[in-house]
């Protein structure tokens, strides 16, 4: 049995959420034919099948009662997580969201250590995954700050942050050229998947931002179904499927169903990445079912985690506030909510944050090392830093729970 959403609930509204379509096109080798077998070559002389996206803008969203009831369980947890927190929102709002960031990079292949992150924050750490899960956190940021008016633009401006540190040169922009997933890496006839041409990219992305602006979906399912559209539509040549997460909590928050923090959805996708790309393939061909019931599955895997990390959070700041020897109103105590957020910092960072001078910033420091909330970063030949290694140890352990269970592509 399904439930119709949204308008046109009636017996007119559609039996089922409509398929790609598919269509033909030329393809054209850079490839010089002297290379090439004879079957390479005929191959590659043949129009190769590019996916056509419905419109969604419109659509009567039908979905089995399990998946809505899911959906809707899973809708609730998320308010009593969001609302749970609402206290601690200054420095748990964002650890949550840096650690939203690396758990979708990782779902990408892109892992790195708390403290690598927390270097590349700095401007400290040239890893390059260190530097791109960086620029995730700037991609959730800039979701958040535009997920009153997510438009084009907005999405545009999301993969800018995302990628214009370590990809200038394609950050912020539609692809030009045809992009595929799976098969052969010189041309998309073999592709498990192959995204629509990239002069249909502009009709959908508009086709999907209409969709975001509807209020008559529930918030999850909206998040999840815009989700895999934009990874059908797959935009960029790079990073959709950072964008597209974050995409997500650009929704939950404009839908007020995240109002605080973000929820570490992503954390709770690695569960079971295979169960994430099958379903995304289940849209694909027709089926919004199952999109869903992995957001809504990994809505209670991110929430227990995130509990866990929150309750380690705050058992830290206890013990540091117990061993803190300073006046009430010494630095040293914004210092402590400061190195909850950013476990690695140096003087400059504390002055900025704190608007404070070198010397005042050094006292407090030198109070929450002996407190044993910092110790000084061996090993450094230049900047001196300091670090709590009890932060960075929670959220990698995390990290460690959220695991990666498996391996795919988006």
């Amino acid at each position: 049995m399904s439930i119709p959403i949204g308008p046109g609930t009636g017996a007119e509204a559609q039996p089922a959420w409509p398929a790609l379509a598919w269509e033909e096109r030329p393809w054209r080798s850079t490839l010089p034919p002297e290379l090439l077998s004879r079957s390479a070559r005929e191959e590659l002389a043949r129009p190769y099948r590019a996916a056509v996206t419905p419109t969604i803008a419109d659509i009567d969203v039908r979905l089995p009662r399990q998946t809505a009831t899911a959906a809707e369980d899973a809708s609730a947890v998320i308010r009593d997580f969001d609302a749970e927190a609402a206290g601690d929102v200054a420095p748990f709002a964002a650890i949550l969201l840096r650690s939203e960031s690396a758990s979708s990079s990782q779902i990408e292949n892109l892992t790195s250590g708390a403290k690598q992150i927390a270097l590349a924050e700095l401007g400290e750490e040239s890893r390059r995954n260190a530097t791109q899960i960086v620029g995730n956190v700037h991609a959730m940021q800039a979701a958040l700050a535009l997920s009153e008016s997510i438009d084009a633009d907005a999405l545009l401006a999301m993969h800018r942050a995302l990628l214009q540190d370590t990809e200038p040169g394609l950050a912020g922009r539609w692809r030009q050229e045809q992009v595929w997933i799976g098969g052969g890496g010189y041309s998309p006839h073999r592709a498990t998947f192959v995204a629509p041409h990239p002069d249909r990219v502009p009709a959908a992305i508009d086709d999907l931002v209409a969709f975001t602006r509807r209020d008559d979906v529930p918030p999850l399912i909206h998040a999840g179904l815009a989700h895999a559209q934009f990874e059908t539509i797959h935009p960029f040549p790079d990073g959709n499927g950072r964008t597209g997460r974050a995409l997500i909590h650009a929704l939950l928050r404009r839908r007020r169903l995240t109002r605080s923090l973000t929820v570490p959805v992503s954390a709770g996708l690695l569960v079971d990445t295979g169960a994430y790309f099958d379903a995304l393939t289940a849209y694909r061909a027709g089926d919004p079912a199952p999109i869903v019931d992995a957001l809504a599955a990994a809505t209670h895997d991110a929430v227990v985690n995130g509990r866990v990390l929150l309750a380690d959070l705050r058992a830290i700041r206890a013990e540091w506030t117990s061993d803190l020897k300073a006046r009430a109103d010494s630095s040293a105590w914004p210092l402590l909510d400061l190195v909850l957020r950013q476990p690695v910092v140096h003087t400059a960072l504390v002055q900025r944050e704190l608007g404070i001078s070198h010397t005042n910033a050094m006292r407090a420091i030198e109070r929450l090392v002996a407190a044993g909330a910092l110790g000084e970063v061996g090993g450094r030949r230049r900047s001196v830093l300091w670090q709590s290694t009890q932060v960075l140890s929670a959220l990698d352990r995390f990290a460690a729970r959220a695991g990666r269970r498996a391996l795919g592509e988006v």
